[in-house]
C-alpha cells in the first residue's frame, strides 16, 4: 500500500516583482510504501523542506498531485501523520507533559488516553525523568526527544522527520538513532529528511534524492551504492556527475 505518492510537483518563487519566479521544484515524483523507512537526501537549497511543507499543506504547489493512503490530503489524515520540523518551536514556560498535552488537544476531539499514551512516548524517548520539567531546563537532545516524543503522541502511521538529528552531540545522535530503530521494527512508515549520510545508510532501505530542485534518485539504498563502499562515496561521486549536467 502506498502511503505517500507525489506526482509531477512543481513550485516556483517569486524573490522580487521584477525578476522572473525561481523554479524550486521541477517535477519532482516518488511514493513511499507501508512499512518503509525512507531517507530524503540532498544539499542545501535543493527543495527538501520545500516538498515536505508542500506535503502538509503548509504552501501550495503550483502543480502536481500530492496523495495520502491513496487520496487527496484531508483534514483527517493529519490524526494518522506525525511531524517533526527542522526547527521545532518549543514553549518553554511549559513543562514537558504540558508540551504533549497543548498537542493532544490540538490533534484530539477530548482529552481521554492523553495520561496513558504520554506515559508510553516519553518511556520510548527516556524522558520520564523530566516529564515535570520546563523546556527551558531541557538540553538540545532532549528538546529533539521531545520533539519526536509529540510526533508519535498520536500514534501516526506515517511519520515524517526534518533533519530530526541536526545539531546533536554524539550522546544525543545514538539515543535518536535507537530511538528510530525501534520504529522501524515496529515497522512505522518514515520519510526523513537528513544530512547525516551514514546515519540514513544504517537506518533506511529507500533514497529519495533530490538535485537543484530536481529528482535524481529514488529506490532502494543498496541499489543506489552498489558500485561503491558506502553511501557517502556514491552521493559524492554521483552529485558530481549531476553538477556537472547543470552546468553544461
Amino acid at each position: 500500500m502506498k502511503i505517500l505518492e507525489v506526482i509531477n510537483l512543481k513550485k516556483t518563487f517569486k524573490t522580487d516583482f521584477y525578476k522572473k519566479a525561481q523554479t524550486v521544484l521541477n517535477n519532482i515524483s516518488f511514493s513511499v510504501e507501508q512499512g518503509q523507512f525512507v531517507g530524503f537526501i540532498g544539499p542545501n537549497g535543493a527543495g527538501k523542506t520545500t516538498t515536505i511543507k508542500c506535503l502538509l499543506d503548509f504552501i501550495f504547489p503550483d502543480s502536481g498531485q500530492i496523495l495520502f493512503f491513496g487520496e487527496k490530503y484531508k483534514l483527517e489524515h493529519r490524526k494518522k501523520i506525525g511531524f517533526l520540523p527542522e526547527r521545532p518551536f518549543f514553549q518553554e514556560f511549559l513543562t514537558g507533559t504540558e508540551f504533549l498535552k497543548l498537542h493532544w488537544d490540538l490533534s484530539k476531539d477530548s482529552g481521554v488516553g492523553f495520561l496513558e499514551r504520554a506515559k508510553v512516548v516519553f518511556e520510548l524517548v527516556k524522558l520520564t525523568h523530566a516529564k515535570d520539567k520546563k523546556l527551558k531546563n531541557y538540553s538540545k537532545g532532549m528538546l529533539q526527544r521531545i520533539g519526536i516524543a509529540q510526533a508519535l503522541l498520536t500514534e501516526p502511521q506515517f511519520l515524517i522527520l526534518d533533519e530530526p538529528m541536526s545539531g546533536l552531540d554524539p550522546d544525543g545522535r545514538i539515543l535518536i538513532k535507537q530511538i528510530l530503530k525501534n520504529l522501524k521494527q515496529k515497522n512505522l512508515t518514515v520519510l526523513m529528511s537528513s544530512h547525516l549520510l551514514e546515519d540514513l545508510e544504517e537506518l533506511c532501505d529507500q533514497l529519495v534524492i533530490v538535485h537543484a530542485g530536481q529528482m535524481k534518485y529514488s529506490g532502494p539504498l543498496q541499489e543506489f551504492k552498489k558500485d561503491f563502499k558506502n553511501l557517502e562515496e556514491a552521493y559524492r561521486q554521483f552529485k558530481i556527475e549531476w553538477s556537472d549536467g547543470l552546468n553544461a
